[in-house]
């Protein structure tokens, strides 16, 4: 359902709520009236509130039917509402009332309309029920009670029976609809989310599926091959395919479909490169990550970025039979927003003159384009020892798709 739809939804709902509510309080009013004049014997000006209360909400009817202006309609049934609720509960005893009751459920329909209708009334009743204390303790109502004291028991029934119907029979159908409404919607919502949870896990199942054939095939290229120099560039796009795949297996046998802890994909991202570098270096890796946890649009450059920079090291960094050793940390800085990434070895490095924006080595130049990807840059740091890289990112928000 569209945002208008369910506006002009609400507005229908408020409209029929309103007029039910005019219809039935309006009718009950003049019910009231007639046995306030045949029934209790009160003469006086109460039974024609109840009379004038009716009248002016029947011709509010009619101006909501025609001119469709809810909000105006509400305000007068509203002030309607009060100003007889009140007249008659002044008129019958004040602060002792049955009728007193009738003020509370206004201050519930207000809420029903709009969270600052129901303030309003609220503020408003609770001052008008304090002068009514405030006027019973100045014996003000001996002389304006117009229940003769024969019909006192009478009329509280009446009182009760009139406040009990508007606030079941008007207001608490209407919640108990509204509450159904919100169940029936609560279900529907969580069905909808369990089967798109669902279908993203297929997604990432099957693209890790795609990417691991990818990586089957590129295997079987690398071993038909009898030259070296092809072998070693498959085996580094194997590795940069099988970096992103271990992400959607992450993602898919997780809980969590959008994000993943970044720490265990690094460590089994590093283990399968040492795995796959073979031959008979000793390396080790020392990873120094918070418990993070990072979105896909993040983690896939940031783990390719890990990737190369850990690739070119096994490569390049250690020639000779040594013990060697590669560092990565990684430290959220205190804005929360800005992350700062080291990633350094202790191999032979490489020339302080090649500059990672032009060089011709694919994998010093997916380093530079991955970090500005992340909103990023990286700078070598030529005063270590081996090599080391500095990069500072952001995390990519997730896309938006526009349906």
């Amino acid at each position: 359902m569209s945002e208008g739809s369910k506006i002009e939804f609400r507005l229908n709902n408020q409209t029929r709520l309103l007029k039910k509510f005019i219809c039935n309080s309006s009718f009950l009013s003049i019910v009231f009236g007639l046995f306030c004049i045949y029934v209790l014997d009160i003469n006086g000006i109460l039974p024609f509130v109840f009379f004038g209360f009716a009248l002016l909400n029947f011709f509010n009817l009619y101006y909501l039917q025609f001119y469709r202006k809810l909000t105006l309609s509400a305000v007068i049934a509203a002030a309607l509402s009060f100003i007889s609720a009140s007249s008659v509960t002044l008129l019958s005893g004040g602060i002792n009332s049955p009728f007193i009751f009738v003020l509370v459920i206004i201050v519930l329909g207000g809420y029903i309309s709009a969270r600052y209708f129901g303030e309003i009334y609220l503020t408003t009743i609770v001052v008008v029920i304090l002068l009514m204390y405030l006027l019973s303790e100045m014996g003000v109502y001996q002389s304006i009670n117009e229940v003769p004291s024969s019909s006192k028991e009478l009329f509280s029934l009446l009182s009760m029976l009139f406040s009990v119907y508007i606030l079941g029979g008007v207001f608490g159908k209407d919640l108990l609809k509204a509450h159904q409404s919100m169940i029936m919607s609560k279900s529907h919502i969580e069905a909808r989310i369990e089967e798109k949870e669902v279908l993203l896990r297929t997604v990432h199942h099957r693209v890790k599926n795609n990417l691991q054939t990818v990586s089957s095939l590129l295997n079987l290229q690398s071993k038909n091959s009898s030259n070296n120099k092809i072998k070693e560039i498959v085996q580094s796009s194997q590795n940069r395919v099988n970096a992103m795949a271990m992400i959607h297996e992450m993602l898919y046998l997780r809980e969590n479909l959008s994000k993943i802890e970044f720490k265990s994909y690094i460590e089994e991202l590093s283990d399968y490169l040492i795995n796959s570098a073979g031959g008979d270096k000793d390396v080790k890796i020392h990873l120094d990550i918070p418990n993070i946890e990072l979105g896909i649009d993040t983690a896939i450059p940031l783990g390719l970025l890990i990737n190369e920079a850990i690739t070119n090291s096994l490569k390049y960094g250690f020639v000779e039979n040594i013990n060697g050793k590669i560092d990565i940390k990684l430290v959220k800085e205190a804005d929360g927003k800005t992350y700062f990434l080291s990633i350094s070895d202790n191999g032979i490095g490489y020339g302080k003159d090649i500059d990672l924006r032009t060089t011709k080595s694919l994998g010093l130049k997916l380093i530079h384009t991955l970090a500005r990807q992340l909103k990023g840059s990286v700078e070598r740091d030529p005063s270590c020892l081996g090599t080391t890289y500095n990069i500072a990112f952001k995390e990519i928000k997730p896309t938006e798709f526009s349906s």
